[in-house]
């Protein structure tokens, strides 16, 4: 009773605007002092400190510093102009640029937010003077780039491999298929507005010179996924170490053969990556001591019991998971969300046989789905405010987009060959 206790004093905390940190630290301790059965306020602190001690949480700055890099670089821009030679022309084709460039973005910043942030003050204004409304750029920006942390490589899953222990190759290859499929569903979605509005009908088709010249451009930064991915899957290097050499890659790419980065620019570069991290880094920590309690307090044990009196089956239980995920990312980031919820669901996913990695990416796919879902969804914030539109505005443009995750979310999840089939083979 008290930890549901907990969870509504945390949920409230929330709801009344402070600070997420806070939330999760006000809540755990106004547990420890009431619950009888609380574990000691020591062992809080030690598990606080130690939460982030592991040398493998290193990738995760290490990444946002690339994806700052990349942003900053000029690949940013370099992949875009690709894409819109690639794409352009179809009906749609502004649109269908938006999303196919953050499906390229997403293979080196591994955060939705940066790919949505990147991708849209570009793509937004360009989209207006093609004729579409600032709430529907935006609602298809905040939609795409939730694909970046879908796509590998991911913070989210690399969060994730960390506190399940599973393969960080195996989850980054399962991310592919859906990642893809997330990115043409959309693309489908803008090919139809496109024809029943007769806003960008599409133009003439780039020769191939000019898909080779932007594709030789973009050749740098497309490279970077396949070292990150092929390193790890390879064994030349572990996650933290591609972290590290996606940075020392995407700096020389920016500075000596790009140019669009300026060594002027490092230090803010450095110092905005530093505060992201230090801030994602506090609330993991904090988050770690919750599921800590959660663990300790025998929580996933009653869960189950409750779980297996509303259902007895996979399928049962896996449409309970994406209902619990999808509230859940709505309302939490996804690293909090991803430390509450992992510690509960991944025992009892092992009990009704569903795999870890699999487990992983539909816990991906749910949170990123979250994250351009009102109220409180980073994308969401990031486009609306690229666009200058209201929420209640850019939320109307957003429902065709819900609906089409939300299917693909359910093929991921029921049709596990789609996303697990290159883990399986390459395993």
């Amino acid at each position: 009773m008290l930890i549901l206790a907990m969870f509504a004093a945390f949920l409230l905390l929330i709801g009344t605007g402070v600070p997420l940190f806070f939330a999760l630290v006000l809540s755990t301790l106004g547990y420890a002092a009431i619950a009888p059965s609380a574990p000691p306020m020591e062992a809080l602190v030690i598990n606080f400190i130690t939460a982030i001690e592991g040398f493998y949480f290193l990738a995760i700055p290490l990444f946002i510093v690339a994806g700052e890099l990349i942003s900053q670089g000029g690949a940013g821009q370099r992949l875009i102009r690709f894409a819109t030679a690639l794409l352009g022309f179809l009906p749609g084709g502004l649109g269908i640029v938006t999303v196919s460039s953050s499906m390229l973005f997403a293979g080196m910043s591994g955060s939705a937010v940066a790919d949505s942030a990147a991708v849209g003050s570009v793509m937004i204004p360009g989209m207006q003077r093609k004729g579409y409304t600032p709430e529907y750029a935006g609602a298809l920006v905040a939609a795409a780039g939730t694909i970046g942390i879908i796509i590998p490589p991911s913070i989210p899953m690399l969060l994730y491999a960390f506190i399940a222990n599973v393969s960080v190759a195996d989850l980054f290859i399962s991310g592919i298929v859906p990642g893809v499929l997330f990115g043409v569903g959309m693309m489908i979605i803008c090919w139809r507005h496109a024809r029943r509005t007769g806003i960008d009908v599409g133009g003439a088709r780039p020769s191939a010179r000019e898909i080779l010249r932007s594709l030789l451009e973009s050749l740098p930064a497309l490279l970077l996924p396949a070292i990150i991915l092929g390193g790890i899957f390879l064994g030349i290097f572990t996650p933290t170490e591609s972290a590290a050499v996606a940075v020392v890659y995407a700096l020389l790419i920016g500075l000596f053969l790009y140019r669009d980065l300026r060594l002027s620019q490092l230090p803010k570069i450095l110092i905005d990556s530093f505060i992201t991290s230090a801030t994602v880094l506090l609330v993991v920590s904090a988050a770690t001591v919750l599921s800590w309690i959660i663990t300790f307090e025998s929580v996933p044990l009653e869960l189950l019991k409750v779980i297996s009196t509303l259902t007895t089956g996979k399928i049962g239980f896996l449409l309970l998971v994406n209902v619990f995920l999808l509230v859940l990312g709505i309302l939490l980031e996804p690293p909090p969300a991803l430390l509450i919820a992992v510690p509960l669901l991944l025992p009892l996913a092992v009990q009704y046989g569903v795999d870890p990695v699999h487990l992983g990416l539909i816990m991906t796919c749910n949170l990123a789905i979250g994250l351009f879902t009102p109220p409180v969804g980073g994308t969401l914030f990031v486009a609306a405010k690229i666009a200058r539109v209201s929420m209640g505005g850019i939320s109307r443009e957003l429902v065709p987009h819900f609906i089409m995750c939300v299917a693909i979310l359910l093929l991921v999840t029921y049709v596990p060959v789609l996303p697990m089939g290159l883990v399986w083979l390459l395993r």
